[in-house]
């Protein structure tokens, strides 16, 4: 790392705790003692926090992201704290409700810019979170960097973006001008970890929730046809026939294949926790693997290389997010409480911008001192991003329902 990879938004004095930490370490610790990093305990992954023991939430999906990039990075050559840094900030941002509230805080939001979960990321690590003033946790521009999945503003047509206009002086910082769009390896790194811990992961919650069973794609021709389509029209540019020759070889993999047996024993667990590591270290070691070829085995980072994921990995990646798809997040967004969800958050953002009083002493001051309404229409929009699922239905129930 140089010298300006280790600066920081606004120079903080000297620090010498005896432990001689670098200041990447410095950063960890910052993001892990983070008041943003404790409420993801109480946030969405896919299903919602705290209705079953078993199932992730957002604070065990960020460790998990974080672990898998660290070792990833690790044996890349990247500094394993900067990865480790972007696995556990990378869902900060991320409101009640997982991606059913993303969208619906999105919509409500229009007049300031819109919502997106990355961009609000950013938003609290160097604003938002209580540690230097104006500066949120004021980590370094390396580790800042390295947690952004989408670099570039919104753009028309495209629904992922890392910056929201009043947040660029310090995205400029971070991440300038002449790198265009291009991420650092240990952002790709970061997004890899990332899509294999909730691609897996997820489709573990599925089978072991009995929201997904292996058998209908293991015997019917056609389900798998489907879902091929699916993932081609959603986390694929690859043809459903390459998606098709993936999803034989996944299905026929002895790791993968029992678990179309799943009845939640003990002996059924282990099967399904073997396919889980197995694929995990599959999917990371042939990245790791494949990069190492085209750029060597010596130390790599920042913007040296890019992350290279070989095209049946990447296709077997998105094969498992669509069973999550297709199985899991459609089976509950046919719900009533999906629905319930989206109001929850529509009409407490109504609430607070009618009795903007109503904010906490943090966003209260804030929302005072902001010189328009679209700002202050951010304020109330960073209160409801804030909080956990249970605090988003209290706040509701205080705000809305008692008056209606």
């Amino acid at each position: 790392m140089t010298a300006p990879d280790a600066q920081r938004w606004l120079t903080e004095p000297a620090k010498d705790s005896g432990y001689g930490r670098t200041p990447y370490q410095r950063d960890r610790a910052r993001v892990l003692h983070s008041a943003g990093f404790r409420r993801l305990a109480s946030k969405t992954q896919v299903h919602t926090a705290g209705s079953d023991d078993f199932l992730r939430t957002r604070l065990t999906h960020s460790l998990e992201v974080a672990q898998i990039s660290r070792e990833m990075g690790a044996r890349l050559g990247c500094d394993p704290d900067v990865v480790d840094v972007a696995g556990l900030a990378h869902d900060l941002g991320h409101p009640p409700f997982g991606h059913n509230g993303e969208h619906a805080l999105d919509e409500v939001a229009q007049p300031c810019g819109g919502f997106e979960g990355n961009a609000q990321t950013l938003r609290v690590l160097t604003r938002l979170e209580a540690k230097v003033p104006g500066a949120g946790l004021n980590l370094t521009r390396a580790s800042l960097d390295a947690c952004a999945k989408y670099p570039w503003p919104r753009k028309p047509g495209y629904p992922k973006f890392g910056v929201y206009a009043d947040d660029r002086p310090v995205f400029d910082w971070m991440h300038p001008a002449d790198l265009g769009e291009r991420r650092c390896l240990e952002a790709q790194v970061m997004d890899w970890a990332d899509d294999v811990a909730y691609s897996v992961h997820d489709v573990e919650d599925g089978v072991h929730g009995g929201y997904l069973t292996l058998r209908p794609l293991l015997h019917d021709p056609d389900e798998r046809a489907a879902l091929c389509a699916d993932v081609a029209a959603t986390y694929s540019d690859e043809p459903p026939d390459a998606l098709a020759a993936a999803l034989e070889q996944l299905l026929a993999d002895p790791a993968v294949a029992p678990v179309a047996d799943y009845d939640g024993t003990f002996a059924a667990q282990v099967v399904l926790k073997r396919m889980t590591s197995i694929l995990t270290g599959r999917f990371v070691a042939s990245a790791v693997g494949a990069t190492q070829s085209r750029y060597g085995n010596g130390p790599v980072r920042r913007y040296d290389a890019d992350l290279i994921v070989p095209r049946t990995v990447r296709n077997q990646c998105a094969l498992l997010k669509g069973m999550a798809l297709r199985y899991v997040m459609r089976t509950r967004a046919a719900e009533d409480w999906y629905d319930q969800q989206r109001t929850i958050l529509v009409e407490l953002v109504h609430a607070l911008v009618r009795t903007p009083e109503r904010l906490d002493l943090v966003f209260g001051p804030l929302h005072a001192a902001a010189g328009s309404d679209a700002a202050a229409l951010r304020v109330v929009i960073d209160q409801v991003a804030s909080l956990t699922d249970h605090a988003a239905v209290a706040w509701h129930r205080t705000l809305v329902a008692a008056r209606t």
